[in-house]
């Protein structure tokens, strides 16, 4: 990323006017959009770089056209919340919602009418999510969302984490965070000192575009690797954003160069008014058909659906296997060769 970084986050649509970033002549609309599901672009994604970048964050009248099938709740996190600021849909897994406070509002996000709403979890709140976690032993990890968890200071998340350490059924806390590539500056060597506990911290980095992995980025999860912190990383299918096989590929590539591990590749959810950023479950596939060979196996996330109502998630990749008769199988190669196959 060339230059210096703008000031400030832009939070509502006249300033995304005065950087040049939209139209005036679509002022009114892009408010009613503005009003209905928040605006913010931190200074890193500012940069009037790749399309695919600033379309994720980009207000678009598309968003006020609301489908049938979308939802407020599309992964039921209301439905599996035990106590305010947790949710439990899994036996050994909760997320504790630590803040609803973003760097960046991306428009496709599936907690788009909730975060930003309020600020970060509530002492009394998170007292009775400690005593929910020591009742319930087991819970083997916590998973730190939002929002984004690491907007908190680092002097709150230091102290969640203390707290957290001291229940000796929690034995992983997992991040899940976009700040390494939108807010890079705020991965300090104190922050990462925080993350040195007895549970084994992971971070889940978010990131659906190359052009997002900047040096700064770079030099964000070298802090992390080097402090011994494991890197995965979630991208969302988008259409206009990387639905490419070729973009993805540039995507995966960078992120293993940095010892990310790609995780999942999600399958846009049902948020109300993202029907433009979704394309069907049988365009991901042949994209996912597509990049198999072409990039190693360490490099593949796997493809999933995240079920509406909070069912879990599933993959959902193309399919190698047709069953022939009793033991017999036609096995499709990734060029698309069909080869025959004895399991007798």
């Amino acid at each position: 990323m060339q230059g210096a970084l703008p000031a400030r986050a832009i939070t509502g649509v006249d300033g995304l006017i005065r950087d040049g970033l939209v139209d005036a002549a679509g002022r009114r609309v892009l408010t009613e959009v503005g009003e209905a599901f928040r605006i913010r672009i931190s200074p890193a994604m500012q940069q009037k770089g790749a399309e695919g970048v600033l379309a994720q964050f980009l207000p678009d009248a598309r968003e006020l056209n609301i489908l049938p099938e979308e939802l407020v709740d599309p992964i039921g996190d209301d439905a599996h919340r035990p106590v305010q600021g947790l949710t439990h849909r899994y036996p050994d897994r909760v997320i504790l919602h630590a803040t609803q406070t973003c760097e960046v509002y991306c428009r496709f996000c599936f907690r788009r009418e909730a975060v930003g709403e309020t600020g970060q979890l509530a002492e009394d709140e998170f007292l009775r999510v400690l005593a929910y976690l020591r009742d319930h032993p087991q819970i083997w990890e916590v998973i730190l969302t939002g929002g984004d968890p690491l907007t908190l200071s680092r002097r709150r998340l230091a102290d969640m984490l203390a707290r957290l350490s001291e229940i000796p059924s929690v034995q992983v806390i997992r991040f899940h965070t976009r700040i390494p590539v939108v807010a890079p500056e705020r991965i300090t060597d104190d922050l990462v000192q925080a993350m040195q506990i007895r549970p084994a911290v992971w971070l889940v980095v978010h990131t659906n575009h190359a052009d997002e992995i900047t040096p700064a980025a770079e030099a964000a999860f070298r802090r992390l690797t080097r402090a011994g912190v494991p890197l995965l990383s979630q991208t969302v299918l988008l259409k206009g954003v990387n639905a490419e096989p070729d973009l993805l590929e540039q995507l995966f590539r960078a992120l293993i160069r940095n010892r990310v591990k790609p995780y999942y590749l999600h399958h846009p959810d049902l948020a109300k008014g993202t029907g433009h950023f979704r394309l069907t479950i049988r365009e991901g596939q042949a994209i996912m058909a597509a990049l198999r060979g072409r990039i190693s196996g360490t490099a593949l996330p796997t493809y999933v659906l995240d079920i509406p109502g909070g069912h879990g998630k599933v993959p959902i990749g193309p399919d190698y296997l047709q069953e022939e008769g009793p033991g017999r199988w036609l096995v499709t190669d990734p060029q698309g060769g069909l080869h025959d196959y004895r399991d007798l």
